[in-house]
């Protein structure tokens, strides 16, 4: 298998200029044969099924498409190109543009920039196109080797629908996970830094969403498609994987309010110390506040002030603000300041 996912990268390295990254030939049974570069445009043309993954960003894709699926729809080759794509299914004839994405498991990549997948899928070819790679792919390929791959179109979009959500699992219950930790840490410590946490929280939560609600309206299209190549098992298992899908876009509209929530207890956490401190120095202000008038008045270099000539002023006037200051504290707590 690795042979296969790698030719095209092995290709570039060279100086080559083929565009399939893999082909097969499926054997009707969950297993399939490898095609060779030459093979897999004569493979399209045959009646049996089979599978080429091209790489977008080759320059010979086009051509490559032009020449060897030149008997179907020009529409269809104009959109797996696209360079802008949302999740998608378009019936044409007996077969069906379809649009995809997973989400994005490369190294050093963002989970959230997910991956497109372009297909078209009929009875007896499937031509799917990537930008960047997505381990289902890769997952669908191996199963092929190993015999335990699709029987047939239908099979195979269902599959490859199953595996794209199965890896997007993981990816979501760490968003979940993260979100609890972030509200338990408010809970124990609010943290203006956690605020950067949570919107990076919520920013991937729209992401996701924003290319998930699509998606299970184009799987939800698919089921309702009447396409020879579509049985009821595969409707079964477009179900199954539309009704997960749901359940993921209802989980990302929770983390979201949930991570709203969040922010907003974070903020009025930070506002209650605020004001505590804040309500703090005001007292101590206004516990002050006579003591610094009554300095002030009789720190005035001015003839006539009171306790001049006594030696004992200085004592008598600090027991005078010993006795304010336990007086406006008595008055204080009789008003309920503190």
């Amino acid at each position: 298998m690795s042979d296969v996912l790698m030719r095209g990268s092995d290709a570039s390295e060279l100086g080559l200029k083929s565009p399939i990254l893999m082909a097969y030939e499926f054997d009707g049974a969950g297993g399939g044969r490898a095609l060779a570069d030459d093979e897999a445009g004569a493979a399209l043309r045959d009646k049996r099924l089979a599978w080429v993954h091209l790489d977008m960003k080759a320059a010979d894709t086009k051509p490559w498409l032009e020449k060897e699926i030149s008997y179907l729809d020009p529409h269809i080759v104009n959109a797996l190109l696209a360079d802008e794509t949302r999740p998608r299914v378009t019936e044409i004839g007996d077969g069906a543009l379809i649009i995809l994405r997973g989400v994005n498991l490369n190294k050093d990549a963002d989970p959230e920039d997910m991956v497109s997948i372009r297909l078209w899928v009929d009875n007896e070819r499937i031509i799917s196109l990537q930008r960047r790679p997505l381990k289902a792919v890769g997952d669908m390929a191996e199963r092929i080797v190993r015999g335990k791959g699709p029987e047939n179109a239908g099979s195979f979009i269902s599959q490859l629908i199953l595996r794209l959500f199965e890896r997007m699992e993981p990816v979501l219950l760490e968003l979940d996970d993260m979100t609890d930790r972030v509200e338990e840490q408010i809970l124990k410590e609010p943290d203006v830094s956690l605020r950067e946490t949570i919107i990076d929280i919520r920013q991937k939560a729209i992401i996701f969403r924003r290319y998930m609600a699509p998606q299970k309206d184009a799987i939800g299209h698919l089921r309702l498609c009447d396409f020879e190549w579509l049985d009821a098992k595969d409707k079964r298992h477009l179900q199954e994987s539309q009704d997960r899908v749901m359940r993921y876009v209802e989980d990302l509209d929770a983390i979201r309010e949930r991570a709203q929530i969040v922010k907003d207890e974070l903020a009025n956490m930070i506002a209650d110390r605020l004001n505590k401190n804040m309500y703090i120095l005001s007292v101590i202000a206004a516990i002050f506040l006579p003591l610094g008038f009554f300095t002030g008045l009789l720190g005035i270099n001015v003839g006539g002030i009171p306790g001049a000539d006594n030696a004992d002023a200085f004592w008598i006037f600090c027991g005078l603000l010993v006795s304010i200051v336990a007086l406006q504290v008595w008055l204080f707590k009789k008003l309920k300041w503190f």
